[in-house]
Order: C-alpha cells, then structure tokens, then sequence
C-alpha cells in the first residue's frame, strides 16, 4: 500500500484497474485499466499523470547511514517534537512510537506502535511530534493510576500514548487499567481487568488483569497482551515490536510489568522501574511504593539513496 501523508490521509492501493475512492491529496495510483498502466497523483480534485515516484529525500542531517541487502539507506531519528524537511518527492518508510504510561500497581502500557513502509510524500516540510512518557502512578494506600502516555504525531498519523496502570484499593474504577493505544495492568485487590488497547495487532495490546489475591497484571506491548495476575503471581508485562528501520533489530514498545513482575521486551519497566526512553516502554508497577514512569517516544524515518 502506498499512504499520502501530505494533507488528508488515505491508504491508496498502488495498482489497481479502478480509481481509489476518496483519496487524500498526494494520494499515488498505478492505473492498471490501460495497456501501458500509468502513474497517476490526486492533486485535489482530479488524478492527474505523472512520470512515477522513486525514492523520497530529506535535507535534514541523517542520524545514520547502512546497506542492506545492495540497497543504500539514510534515516533520521526523532526523539522531540521537531520537523523534517524533503525536498524530492517521493516513497519513505516511517515508524512512528507514542509515549508509554506510568505504572501503579499494574503495569504501564506501552506507546501506539506504527511502522509503514512505501509513504508517499510530497516535497513540503512536515511536523513531527514525539510523545513524553507518563507519570508513575502511587501503589500505597488508597493509590493513583499512572498517568497515560502522550501522543506521537508524523504529518496526519497521530498514535495514541499508553494507558495507565491501575492503582491499589478496593475502588474498582481506581483499580483497572486503562485505555491507550496499548491498555495498562489492572492494579489492586478487586479482580480490576486491565486496560483496552485503541490499536491491534502488532500497534497494540490489552492489559493483563488483577487476580483477587493482590497480585497486578502487566502493561499491553505494542507485540502481545499483559499477562494476568494468577493468585499472587504478578503479571509480566507485553513484549514489544521489532524493527530494523535503523539497520539493526531493535525492539521498542514494551509494557512494564505488574507489581513486581519483569516488563515486555521493549523498554518495560521492572518493579517500578521507567519505562526505557525513546521506545515508548510502559513504566513499572510496584507493590507498596510509586511505579515507573513511562519512558517517550520516537518518530524514525528511512529513505533509499
């Protein structure tokens, strides 16, 4: 799929015989309809021919530069809100990480999590926005949720931050984790279930729930669910996501474990442990102290040269 990010967004099927209906402006078809197909670019109200795309180029200074597999690669990395500049047309791969929740008891879960390859994007300079992490949540007494992660934002792809981990309490509302783009742990000693993820798949996932013995459940990760607390087994947190954006695998967005459980793969914070900065890792949960805050995002985007 190739996905305009200039203006509206849209996904856009890169061929195909028929038009894609209500494209966003930039939107790129191959029209597949004639015998030579042809390369055709919605400027706004009509599709109009043009010579194809190739690779899209930034201006910005690359973070890095690698080869893989005979292809050359730059990519800028984005770890605060800023701009990227591209000054040539064209296809770019994006990974876009919101910030991760703070722990309570349960677990903080991690960022929204979108990697996409083949945007298309006009020569314009667009905005970028990375998401801070979450304030850790108190797990004594009565108890405060952890504070959920912010957005993350490239041009119009806005992913949602993680939600908080639930708090200590018989108070089911202050107990259950809650809703982001991966769910928190739910916290406490009321069976609270864990927090719904806005996103699925490998952007996000539930948070594991509490078991009426005490014990919290784990953040979501952007790669699989918390695990549920079982009788006073506290739950770990979701693994994250990998990606070799940047030329090396590496995984970002875990949820932080419940309690004093190990967080997700990722950059899940342990036993009131942060969240990892710059993955968008939940912050831990903790029993009978404060939880770990929510470590930011990132915003990473790669382009052939």
């Amino acid at each position: 799929m190739a996905v305009s990010i200039d203006g509206a967004v849209s996904l856009i099927p890169v061929q195909s015989a028929t038009a894609p209906v209500s494209p966003g402006t930039g939107g790129v078809w191959l029209d597949t309809s004639v015998t030579v197909p042809l390369w055709k670019r919605w400027d706004g109200s009509a599709w109009v021919i043009f010579s194809g795309a190739g690779a899209a180029n930034f201006s910005d200074t690359a973070t890095g530069t690698y080869t893989d597999g005979g292809i050359n690669y730059k990519y800028l990395t984005l770890t605060g809100t800023g701009t990227v500049t591209f000054d040539v047309a064209g296809f770019a791969d994006v990974l876009v990480v919101a910030g991760g929740a703070g722990g309570a008891n349960g677990g903080g879960a991690a960022g929204g999590y979108l990697s996409l390859s083949g945007i298309y994007v006009t020569a314009a300079t667009l905005t970028v926005t990375v998401g801070g992490g979450g304030a850790a949540g108190s797990a004594t007494g009565s108890g405060v949720a952890g504070s959920p992660g912010s957005f993350s934002q490239v041009s119009g792809f806005v992913i949602p931050g993680g939600g908080g981990g639930g708090a200590s309490g018989i108070s089911l509302e202050r107990s259950t984790g809650r809703v982001g783009g991966s769910g928190g742990g739910g916290g406490g000693t009321v069976s609270a279930p864990g927090g719904t993820a806005l996103l699925t798949s490998t952007n996000g996932n539930n948070g594991g729930a509490a078991s009426s013995s005490g014990a919290s459940g784990g953040g979501g990760g952007a790669g699989a669910a918390g695990a549920a607390g079982v009788s006073s087994t506290h739950g770990v947190g979701g693994d994250g996501t990998a990606s070799s954006i940047t030329g090396t695998s590496v995984t970002r967005a875990g949820g932080g474990g419940g309690g004093s459980a190990a967080g997700g793969a990722g950059g899940g914070g342990t036993n009131g442990g942060a969240g990892t900065a710059n993955t968008g890792g939940g912050g831990g949960g903790s029993v009978g102290s404060a939880g770990g805050a929510g470590g930011s995002g990132v915003v990473i985007i790669r382009v052939v040269v």
